[in-house]
């Protein structure tokens, strides 16, 4: 599977519709965006099981913003639905692989609960 450009109009269903979704926050004018671009698209053919999606920071500002992007290349990882991975920086390929390795391993019955009790607890001050 290649990469898939996706918007602020296609993110939360990309997020909804798929088991394990990775986000890449980029810019055209980022060096190490662009560095990171080629280990990315290599990952994406290696792992068909997974839906490697690349936002682009400057044409969808609004949806870097809410997600609370401030660094570039930001990666994120979903798993059904659940954010469990979010890190700036551009990966070496040994370190993106053991992201998506351990995205794939998680107990996500476990990662449920923990967030169920999070949401049960309320907002923290």
């Amino acid at each position: 599977m290649t990469t898939k450009n996706i918007t602020g109009a296609d993110f939360a269903e990309t997020i909804e519709n798929n088991d394990i979704v990775l986000v890449d926050f980029w810019a055209s004018w980022c060096g190490p965006c662009r560095q990171f671009a080629p280990t990315y698209e290599a990952a994406s053919e290696k792992h068909p099981d997974v839906v490697f999606a690349k936002v682009d920071t400057e044409a969808e500002q609004l949806l870097a913003a809410q997600a609370n992007i401030t660094s570039i290349p930001t990666l994120m990882a979903f798993r059904e639905k659940v954010l469990v991975f979010s890190q700036p920086g551009a990966l070496p390929p040994a370190a993106l692989e053991q992201v998506i390795t351990a995205v794939k391993d998680l107990d996500m019955e476990d990662v449920h609960q923990k967030v169920a009790e999070a949401q049960a607890k309320g907002p923290q001050n």
